[in-house]
């Protein structure tokens, strides 16, 4: 019996134009998949895509359409791993998969996962490049918050730290170059972001290009973000980076998610889980991944108008487990 696949697409306006060094973002716009069984379960996936290799909303429903012969009763995250690749499209499929389920024995996705429970996680909240006297605002508002993470480009980066220790000095900070620098500017800025108190890099340098890094003796640990796609992305990282940061979109769902978490610390890698931006509903899989992250970064919906409700609470920078009528 096949399961009844809708495609919806969305667009989630953000608060305030969201700045990296790839663009400037004003609004989120997202894939939602409901499977249903016919039976009164419905469950639900949400995927924002990967904007770098080229997805679309487009690109991604038209991958979901190609397999819907393949959307069985008895349908598996595995058999999606082989379906489909890493991408939002097989993420939003997976999610809706393990959403189902649950919703089909009435357990809760984490124990579907083999987990005792789910805990809070205390994420980190992302300030935009943008112009300086926005930068400090942003940042005094997040005064409440403990840790944040800086998005940086190959001209400002040492500026936005300190700003940023200007604006809170205790907070404790990351930052992600999404790729703007090279070997050489990273050995320039590492004293000072070291001395400034920056706990970890993220993507420094462009994918493709890690190899730049061999033999680097970074006083601070680098984190794998565009380079770390899923399990075959593993190999490449060895000795250039600490970290892998865990995304459902680039992973291609929880069900991969799992298993680069897993394969990740048996090779020594420090885990971060982030977020391609989206609402509760996208943040609700990668929840269980933060399980085992030292850095979690789910604070796509606080940069968002609006949210879903329900939606996920946030008390300051602590992220509660989603509802069951949220997913999972």
């Amino acid at each position: 019996m096949l399961l009844n696949c809708t495609i919806t697409t969305e667009s989630w306006p953000l608060k305030e134009p969201f700045e990296i060094s790839r663009g400037t973002f004003v609004a989120i716009d997202v894939i939602v998949v409901h499977l249903d069984d016919g039976q009164g379960h419905v469950g639900r996936g949400e995927a924002a895509g990967v904007l770098y290799d080229d997805e679309t909303l487009v690109s991604m429903a038209a991958q979901i359409d190609a397999v819907r012969p393949l959307l069985v009763e008895d349908l598996t995250g595995e058999a999606l791993l082989r379906a489909l690749p890493a991408g939002g499209a097989r993420n939003a499929l997976d999610c809706a998969l393990w959403d189902l389920r649950a919703k089909q024995t009435g357990r809760r996705a984490w124990a579907l996962a083999g987990r005792l429970r789910s805990d809070p996680v205390a994420s980190a909240f992302t300030i935009g490049l943008g112009r300086e006297e926005d930068v400090r605002r942003h940042i005094r508002a997040a005064r409440h918050l403990p840790l944040l993470k800086l998005k940086c480009d190959a001209t400002r980066h040492l500026d936005m730290v300190r700003i940023a220790r200007e604006e809170h000095p205790a907070a404790r900070l990351l930052i992600d170059a999404n790729q703007a620098f090279d070997r050489a500017l990273l050995e320039r800025l590492l004293p000072e972001l070291q001395a400034l108190g920056v706990e970890l890099i993220e993507q420094p340098v462009p994918r493709g290009t890690d190899a730049q890094l061999d033999g680097l003796r970074s006083p601070i640990p680098l984190a794998a973000d565009e380079s770390c796609n899923d399990r075959s992305s593993l190999a490449a990282l060895v000795n250039r980076y600490q970290y892998i940061n865990i995304k459902l979109d680039k992973s291609g769902g929880l069900t991969e998610g799992l298993a680069l978490a897993r394969a990740a610390k048996a090779l020594g890698f420090g885990l971060m889980v982030g977020n391609m931006g989206g609402t509760a509903l996208a943040m609700a899989p990668a929840h269980l991944i933060a399980q085992d992250c030292a850095y979690v970064d789910l604070d796509g919906p606080l940069l968002l108008s609006r949210d879903r409700d329900p939606a996920m609470r946030y008390d300051g920078n602590l992220l509660q487990p989603p509802v069951a009528a949220l997913w999972g």
